[in-house]
């Protein structure tokens, strides 16, 4: 019989983190996603939560490339994959070199210093994009921050959510990179020893929540107002940014 993780008081956090991540896969809500591995570290060790995200991202990912493929950015896709790929690597070789608490801190204060940034200092509506190289170092951070913690969500969205994309452009772009991040983590993770059966188990019995979050978010997005999407994106940021420095911090 495998071993489950049995404490109630980690259901009570991850079934609304498993929820929250969906929402964000679907592009709805983003943001809100970095908040699920936080939430399930308030029962369970951080990289213990990440591993039983892991499988229930798979199928995420899977249910959003399905609904969103067509909608994705492929010039963006091509600036930020081959980033994000390094950033995971670099996440591989320092694993267990920092406290997942302090990478949540710096994660947290980056955040909160690009809405602060965004808030006294708004983009002209005519200002240039950004340079390549920008974005290139965003897409390393994702990379990394989605290795230690699945919290690959705020730099990414430092970068993508000034650009005003169409919300559902936006949102098939960030599946599309996520799904392959994800995708990248299963080895390196095996390796490290985080891929077992108690953990891919409890993954297991949360596993039908994972489609359910997608799609209320896939259909949520098709229905909302651009101005209220980015209202709720920079949301999610702000409170992720919160929620992780409080990490940090304490």
């Amino acid at each position: 019989m495998i071993a489950l993780v049995t404490d109630p008081w980690f259901y009570a956090a991850a079934v609304p983190a498993v929820l929250l991540m969906g929402l964000s896969k679907s592009g709805f809500a983003s943001g809100f996603g970095a908040l699920a591995t936080p939430l399930m570290a308030l029962a369970i060790p951080v990289p213990q939560a990440a591993a039983i995200m892991l499988p229930l991202l798979f199928i995420m990912d899977g249910a959003g490339l399905q609904r969103l493929w067509r909608e994705r950015d492929p010039a963006m896709l091509r600036l930020l994959l081959p980033a994000g790929l390094i950033g995971t690597l670099i996440g591989t070789l320092l694993f267990g070199r920092f406290a997942p608490t302090t990478i949540a801190g710096v994660v947290g204060a980056l955040t909160l210093a690009f809405l602060a940034q965004r808030l006294l200092f708004p983009p002209r509506a005519d200002a240039p994009r950004p340079p390549p190289v920008v974005g290139f170092a965003y897409g390393v951070a994702s990379g990394f921050t989605s290795f230690v913690a699945h919290a690959g969500g705020p730099p990414i969205s430092a970068y993508m959510l000034p650009l005003r994309m169409p919300p559902l452009a936006y949102a098939g772009t960030m599946s599309v990179f996520f799904a392959a991040i994800n995708l990248s983590k299963w080895i390196p993770y095996a390796w490290l020893g985080l891929i077992d059966l108690r953990n891919m188990g409890t993954a297991l019995v949360l596993m039908p929540l994972a489609p359910l979050g997608v799609w209320l978010g896939v259909r949520l997005t098709r229905h909302i107002r651009p101005d209220w999407f980015y209202r709720l994106a920079y949301t999610g940021m702000f409170l992720t940014g919160v929620k992780l420095l409080w990490d940090g911090l304490r």
